[in-house]
């Protein structure tokens, strides 16, 4: 008998890496980054601009709370998509999107899925340009969203060196308090629910951060700020050092987390957040304060290092790298 080995037991991203082996066996040259290497592949189109592309897939008992809206679901499945051309710094082009879904779903709900995606896409700039639907056991959405770049203003994982300071956008750790506010039966505010919702792709914000010439490395951080510092830890061969007293979390977070263990579990492990995670020259801050608002988290170290985080007691201690996996027998 063939020994069979399940997904889960490998996890998200090493049968990622697998598969991007395989696929990125034989590439045309037009492919500048190809299946894996970051958030969006890239592709050359001309001497000064280059394309990004990616898709992401839903599924309504993974990734949809039941208490969303089929609006909220629609917007949810765009932003997953245009979030990632943001994090290339990128200006979106366009959404493709495939639904599948029962045959006897009310064709009511489906039409405010499709308007949450045009309302999101629309709020990034650009449209849904097409797509296709089909029959499935569950609501699932796949999305394919398109952006376009100056190749000398692209933005990847890979590039953060020694001293940059390591910096995010918006607060982390909302969305990860209004869905365990959701598994408890917990009231939070509306605006705390929004932020797992309705999260807002930066894609301005990114554009801007990538015009300002001082970013080193870019990704959002939808999986989580812990899982995303040792992605971009590893793109760039490079360590973090970040500090608890620095990382932006909202009053209402700390105050449903109950203490600052809490609110710094959440800020790290959990995801949901559609910020940005950066790093920029030291001697570049106040030049990407042009562009955006943002909080400075700590510094880039050396790859030995380890990603770590100083506890406001002083104490030092290692990220660890959990966050939001697909393969994950259990959503951290």
């Amino acid at each position: 008998m063939t020994k069979t080995t399940p997904a889960s037991t490998i996890g998200e991203r090493p049968l990622i890496a697998c598969l991007s082996k395989i696929f990125n066996s034989a590439r045309s040259p037009e492919i500048m980054l190809g299946a894996g290497a970051d958030d969006c592949a890239v592709i050359d189109i001309s001497d000064e601009d280059c394309l990004v592309v990616t898709t992401d897939m839903l599924h309504r008992t993974t990734d949809f709370p039941p208490q969303m809206s089929p609006w909220q679901i629609g917007w949810m499945a765009a932003a997953v998509n245009l979030s990632d051309v943001a994090s290339m710094g990128a200006r979106p082009v366009g959404i493709l999107s495939a639904l599948g879904f029962p045959a006897d779903t009310d064709v009511g709900f489906v039409e405010e899925i499709a308007r949450g995606m045009a309302d999101c896409a629309k709020a990034c700039g650009t449209t849904v340009i097409g797509g296709d639907i089909d029959t499935h056991d569950e609501l699932t959405i796949t999305g394919t969203a398109i952006g376009r770049a100056k190749k000398n203003e692209l933005l990847t994982r890979g590039g953060a060196q020694v001293g940059d300071k390591v910096c995010v956008t918006g607060y982390v750790g909302s969305a990860g308090a209004a869905l365990r506010a959701l598994d408890t039966s917990a009231q939070v505010s509306d605006s705390i629910l929004r932020a797992l919702f309705e999260p807002m792709p930066q894609t301005k914000t990114a554009q801007g951060l990538a015009g300002s010439g001082a970013v080193t490395s870019m990704m959002d951080i939808s999986d989580g700020l812990a899982m995303s510092l040792h992605d971009l830890a590893d793109a760039g061969g490079v360590g973090f050092k970040i500090c608890e007293d620095a990382l932006p979390i909202a009053d209402e977070v700390r105050a449903f987390a109950g203490s600052a263990n809490g609110a710094l579990e959440l800020a790290l492990y959990t995801g949901g957040d559609f910020g940005l995670l950066f790093t920029v020259s030291s001697d570049m801050v106040e030049a990407a304060r042009g562009a955006c608002d943002f909080s400075v988290i700590g510094e880039v170290v050396e790859d030995g290092e380890g990603v770590m985080v100083e506890l406001a007691s002083g104490s030092v201690e290692c990220v660890n790298r959990k966050g939001y996996e697909q393969l994950a027998s259990k959503k951290l």
